[in-house]
């Protein structure tokens, strides 16, 4: 037991070493994927046009939940003109960059992760290092910026979509003065704090389930069953990792 816990121990610092090399270079691989600008508008519209349908109606779904949770709270307490502030508060500081991310991962993570996985097994990449041609560069760096450039649009549309919602149930279903529904959404939502934050969070979430997504497609067995297990360990990994740095970042942007 105790040689199995150190062969996993020293299999996990290997692997989380490979894969913090490989993060960097994919980093400062970036500007040469914006010279390639072709490359990274069609991985762009893989990544977000074909996951933009799933955002919309997802938003606007949690759009109708949150007016409709919002105003049976806050009539409680005689604040129901507040709706439009907390609607859009919890769109754009969390609900936007998480559940966006979530859906990021499950769409175009596992597509991503098939993607390279079966270009792996199918002997492409092998082809190309034979060719002095480096993968990473003209394959994995050209989805990674897409990935990272994707994220926050979604996001945004989500958030936007989500408010529509919420106005929808709030003012035209319910009957809250709409005057106040969009006087308090301004006045109580904070450009830099909370849309700001928000962005940014976008922004580190996409590149986490983007890098998780092709890391495992670079890594998964050239065999169906492995492309297979990198997807669903796509999906997994990329889901725990955008909850633990939301609360990270969360703790950090608006703990004071």
């Amino acid at each position: 037991m105790i040689s199995a816990l150190g062969r996993w121990t020293v299999d996990a610092l290997g692997a989380l070493g490979y894969g913090a090399r490989m993060f960097v270079r994919l980093v400062l691989l970036l500007g040469t994927a914006v010279t390639r600008p072709r490359l990274v508008i069609k991985q762009l519209n893989f990544v977000g046009n074909y996951s933009l349908l799933i955002i919309a109606v997802s938003g606007l779904f949690v759009g109708f939940v949150l007016g409709l949770q919002g105003y049976y709270t806050l009539v409680r307490y005689g604040s129901e003109q507040a709706l439009g502030m907390l609607v859009a508060l919890s769109l754009v500081r969390e609900l936007g960059p998480v559940v966006t991310a979530l859906l990021f991962a499950g769409r175009a993570g596992t597509s991503l992760t098939a993607e390279i996985g079966l270009m792996k097994a199918g002997e492409q990449l092998s082809a190309m290092e034979m060719m002095a041609i480096d993968p990473l560069r003209y394959v994995l760096a050209p989805r990674f910026l897409a990935g990272i450039i994707a994220m926050p649009l979604l996001a945004a549309i989500f958030s936007a979509v989500g408010v529509l919602g919420g106005y929808v149930v709030g003012v035209l279903l319910i009957g809250v003065d709409p005057g106040g529904f969009w006087s308090q959404m301004q006045g109580g939502v904070s450009v830099l704090a909370d849309v700001g934050n928000g962005v940014l969070k976008s922004v580190v979430f996409g590149v986490a389930v983007t890098f998780i997504a092709l890391y495992q497609g670079y890594e998964a067995k050239p065999t169906p069953e492995g492309v297979s297990r990198a997807t669903t360990r796509t999906v997994v990994y990329a889901s725990l990792g955008v909850l633990g740095l939301d609360f990270l970042m969360t703790a950090l942007m608006f703990g004071n």
